[in-house]
């Protein structure tokens, strides 16, 4: 595998440790599962009319601009695909890490092997990067958006099933900031946990007596909501579905009695209203859109056996 220069892993976002390793190997063996059937797996139509031996080079190229992302799979879908047919493993040349700005026409890494291992690859590795790569374009879009206003976008736990770590790391690769990864490293207090314990103060006593260490985020759509929360001791504010005015009004209250209290703004946000609502002064915008709505950016696998 020949690696891109000065990459611990090919392609991997400069300065960041990539997806989690094991869930990249598991998502690319599910998508192989579903293309070849079962492991090892066939394709009838590669393997019927290209012979074992048969060696090609092949581009990855970008077919709109954007930002790219998931070029980082792309050599376990590669080591995956040539176990499975028992073939050569191809080499690897990547000419742009993730991360980076791409225009239409731009090749974005080179491969080099037998050509049933490249094609038997070709559609799962186009789904990965493609699927990371609008993520991490629509992300751009807003970092872009609020460049200067010192808040930042967050995302959220709405990805798409099994695609968490990818689409997470996608949206590093656009500019944005993770939340929390899942259930277990913050705690989370919305409206039905409050109404379950009774009050946005017992919901919170509740959670830091049997997790005294997980830092607790408390969503709040009044004045009321937020200032009780932190009298209670949240560490951060999700304020949810507020207007402009309004926003501005619970930050100001919250920074006279807690001033280093993370707040975050969420509901109804959009890319027109984005620096409107970080004039406000909240730290964060977290926006499920990043991962639940983004278009996929257009890749092309064009090989030259």
């Amino acid at each position: 595998m020949t690696l891109a220069p000065d990459a611990a892993q090919p392609g991997v976002l400069p300065g960041d440790p990539g997806p989690d390793e094991g869930a990249v190997e598991r998502l690319v063996a599910t998508a192989l599962d579903e293309d070849l059937g079962p492991a090892p797996g066939r394709d009838v139509t590669s393997q019927s009319t290209i012979a074992p031996t048969t060696t090609g080079t092949a581009d990855l190229v970008a077919r709109a601009d954007g930002v790219l992302a998931g070029l980082v799979v792309v050599p376990v879908v590669l080591r995956q695909v040539a176990a499975r047919l028992a073939l050569a493993e191809p080499t690897l040349v990547v000419h742009v890490p993730d991360g980076s700005r791409v225009a239409r026409g731009d090749v974005l890494a080179t491969l080099v092997g037998p050509v049933q291992v490249l094609l038997v690859a070709e559609r799962t590795l186009l789904n990965v990067a493609s699927r990371a790569s609008g993520v991490a374009t629509h992300t751009r879009r807003w970092a872009d958006a609020l460049e200067g206003t010192g808040a930042r976008v967050l995302d959220t736990r709405k990805t798409t099933p099994g695609l968490r770590a990818l689409e997470k790391y996608a949206v590093r690769c656009g500019g944005g900031t993770n939340k929390r990864m899942g259930l277990y490293d913050v705690a989370m207090v919305k409206d039905n946990h409050v109404a379950a314990a009774g009050s946005v103060t017992a919901a919170i006593e509740a959670v830091r007596a049997r997790y005294p260490d997980v830092p607790i985020q408390v969503e709040a759509d009044t004045r009321d909501q937020a200032l009780e929360a932190v009298a209670a001791g949240a560490d951060f504010l999700l304020l949810d579905n507020m207007p402009t005015p309004v926003l501005a009004d619970v930050v100001a209250a919250v920074r006279a009695v807690a001033p280093d209290t993370e707040l975050e703004a969420t509901g109804n946000l959009t890319l027109e209203r984005a620096r409107e609502v970080a004039t406000t002064g909240v730290d964060h915008l977290s926006v499920g859109g990043l991962t639940h709505s983004s278009p996929i950016l257009d890749l092309a696998l064009d090989l030259h056996a």
